[in-house]
C-alpha cells in the first residue's frame, strides 16, 4: 500500500480567516466582532476543505 505523501494544508485557513477579520474589524470599527467572524469562517473553509479531500 502506497503512502500519501500529501501536507494537509487545511489548518492555514483558521490564521488567514483571523486576519482577514481583524482587518474586517478595523474597517467596522469593532475588533472582536471581526475577529470571532474571521475565526469562525477559518474553521468553516477547513471543515469544507477536509470534507472535500
Amino acid at each position: 500500500m502506497a503512502k500519501k505523501n500529501k501536507e494537509d494544508r487545511a489548518g492555514i485557513f483558521v490564521p488567514a480567516g483571523i486576519f482577514l477579520g481583524l482587518g474586517f474589524g478595523f474597517l467596522i470599527s469593532n475588533v472582536p466582532a471581526g475577529l470571532f467572524i474571521g475565526m469562525g469562517l477559518g474553521f468553516t473553509a477547513m471543515a469544507i476543505s477536509k470534507h472535500k479531500n
